[in-house]
């Protein structure tokens, strides 16, 4: 027994991941990629059928879907969304591990930590894992899964670099989070072209990804929205709240003293583009971006960071549908 122990300990040691493995379906300690949220969200679905819907929403440029996946039998919503941005699918990971746990214990009638999983018959909990899968697969450098035309525009779109690890546009060369109708016109317009990072388009809207999303936020009218990104470990909250500022900024002080993120206040006259920034101009209800992870600079994050962030960020779904019920129109 006592050299099983030692050998298990060792593995820990050379791998420190396995330390944190997972036996669910979700696993998030590995390179999260596309196929595998398809494959993830299909066992989902079939082991918590009464619990968990997965719909598509649209599709992408490229003909890959977008889905979305509901939790919960409430009549009232939220909407957490992941990777906006090609490099961030960290936060797909991310909203998958909380999808898988929060409806295992949900299936249960359990507690989750300090949260009673019955909220979810009074507000749902809609996951948006991934926006840009388009980014994710040439992030990761599946540029043949794109049609051969097109794959040598890639390649400039990207400066002529092999390496892909930096690339935070869809697959058109759009930054989907440069994109919304709330200040759109007042920001940068460098770079003037599509590019591998922060070209906000022609116009608003423009991105088939950014109609598909908006359009899905008009129809289920969550009473809170959070997109994910990474990285900083920062909250932005505060974009023309107007009255209702105090409401909007106590739920974010809820979420950073779960999370232990910092809250970022930008200056009254701030530029806008942004989800967070179209949500709480035009449904007057409260929008969280939540940055994960330390600051990493034009890539994804290691691996090696993602138990921490779970852990701070895993009761953060169930926090909000209780803040939820407290959201007067």
């Amino acid at each position: 027994m006592f050299k099983v122990l030692l050998l298990v300990v060792s593995m820990m040691f050379i791998h420190p991941l396995l330390a944190f493995a997972n036996e669910g379906i979700v696993n998030p300690y590995q390179v999260y990629t596309y196929d595998t949220l398809k494959k993830d969200l299909l066992e989902l679905q079939g082991k918590f059928p009464s619990s968990i819907q997965v719909k598509t929403i649209g599709k992408t440029p490229f003909g890959r879907e977008i889905y979305a996946t509901r939790l919960g039998r409430g009549k009232q919503n939220i909407l957490l969304i992941g990777t906006h941005h090609g490099r961030e699918w960290m936060t797909t990971s991310l909203l998958m591990e909380m999808l898988e746990q929060y409806a295992g214990a949900y299936h249960s009638k359990k507690q989750y930590g300090p949260y009673s999983t019955g909220v979810l018959d009074d507000v749902s909990i809609w996951f948006v894992p991934m926006l840009n899968p388009d980014g994710v697969e040439i992030q990761q450098g599946n540029l043949h899964r794109f049609p051969p035309h097109y794959q040598k525009k890639i390649k400039a779109l990207n400066k002529n670099l092999d390496d892909f690890t930096r690339w935070k546009a869809n697959g058109l060369g759009v930054d989907l989070n440069r994109q919304y109708p709330a200040g759109w016109n007042e920001l940068k317009s460098e770079p003037s072209e599509p590019s591998f990072q922060f070209y906000k388009g022609e116009a608003p809207l423009e991105a088939k990804e950014v109609k598909v999303l908006t359009n899905f936020t008009k129809k289920i009218s969550p009473l809170i929205a959070v997109p994910y990104h990474s990285s900083g470990r920062m909250i932005f909250w505060k974009y023309k709240n107007g009255v209702n500022m105090d409401r909007d900024h106590s739920l974010a002080k809820k979420v950073s003293s779960l999370t232990n993120y910092e809250l970022d206040e930008p200056p009254d006259n701030a530029t806008g583009g942004g989800y967070t920034d179209w949500f709480i101009t035009t449904f007057k209800r409260p929008a969280l971006t939540i940055e994960i992870c330390p600051l990493v600079e034009n890539t994804s994050p290691p691996l090696s960071v993602f138990h921490e962030e779970w852990e701070r960020n895993k009761y953060v779904g169930l926090l909000l549908a209780n803040e939820a019920k407290d959201i007067k129109d």
